[in-house]
């Protein structure tokens, strides 16, 4: 039996209101979260993500008013991330309506933190969020890939994608599975709102290095990104934004041109 591929809509909330940038920068208003939320569960997307993208630079924990406002107009599986980085953080999403919690810089932090979740939720709740960027600096470097003659690596950013961390992406990956992750958000953050294509080189170098499911997002700008990552890499499912807060494509309209690719869709 073939595993249906997942189309995601993400919505990435600032103060409130859906935003969308350029590698994590210049945001734009984009939207209500409770009417974009209801309007793609409605539409057919397979699961929903809510990251609140300034709670770990803002030193705060997520919007749980907001997210129960979400988790009640959606009928399609939930995962929330922003700032989560304490146990009883990620009990409180999950308690407001979340199905999954993702870490980002609270797992860089404290890894145990994914450890733990993992034991009092069961794995399937517990999203590990890589933002990864690549870097030219190949001297210490342990995972090297190489594009057109330049040779780089890919390092984890923290903080919504404003710090440096020197940590491999793939070793990260890894590490993350050891420690109890049940699934992968993985965001290019070179890719992030150019909407030409998902970052195929990274997203397979995660996918290869780990048995769990791998989401690949930033960078999607046509329901033909979405079919090329999803036949060159064995990438589980693919996340976008622009693409549909600014109706420029509907998520039914995605997944009828993935099923004339022959790639195995829920319609």
């Amino acid at each position: 039996m073939t595993l249906t591929k997942r189309v995601i809509p993400c919505l990435d909330v600032a103060n409130g209101r859906v935003v969308k940038g350029l590698n994590f920068e210049s945001l734009k208003d984009a939207g209500d979260p409770v009417e974009l939320a209801k309007k793609y569960s409605d539409e057919g997307a397979d699961e929903l993500i809510f990251l609140d993208i300034t709670a770990s630079e803002e030193k705060r924990e997520t919007i749980k008013s907001l997210v129960s406002k979400v988790a009640k107009v959606i009928d399609i599986p939930f995962t929330v991330g922003g700032g989560v980085n304490t146990l009883q953080h990620a009990r409180d999403i999950l308690l407001s309506g979340a199905d999954k919690v993702a870490l980002n810089t609270g797992a860089i932090k404290n890894p145990t933190v994914i450890t733990e979740l993992m034991k009092l939720f069961g794995r399937q709740c517990v999203v590990v969020a890589i933002d990864a960027k690549r870097n030219y600096d190949v001297t210490k470097a342990k995972n090297i890939f190489s594009e057109e003659g330049k040779k780089f690596w890919f390092e984890v950013f923290i903080f919504g994608g404003k710090k440096e961390t020197g940590i491999d992406a793939v070793e990260w990956a890894k590490k993350s599975q050891e420690f109890g992750a049940g699934e992968i958000l993985l965001t290019s953050i070179d890719k992030d709102g150019t909407k030409d294509g998902y970052d195929v080189i990274l997203t397979s170098a995660i996918v290869n290095s780990v048995s769990l499911p791998v989401i690949a997002s930033g960078g999607c700008g046509k329901p033909e990104d979405m079919t090329e990552i999803f036949q060159k890499s064995n990438v589980d499912a693919a996340l976008a934004a622009s693409i549909f807060h600014y109706n420029t494509h509907g998520v039914k309209g995605v997944k009828s041109v993935l099923k004339e690719k022959n790639i195995p869709v829920r319609l």
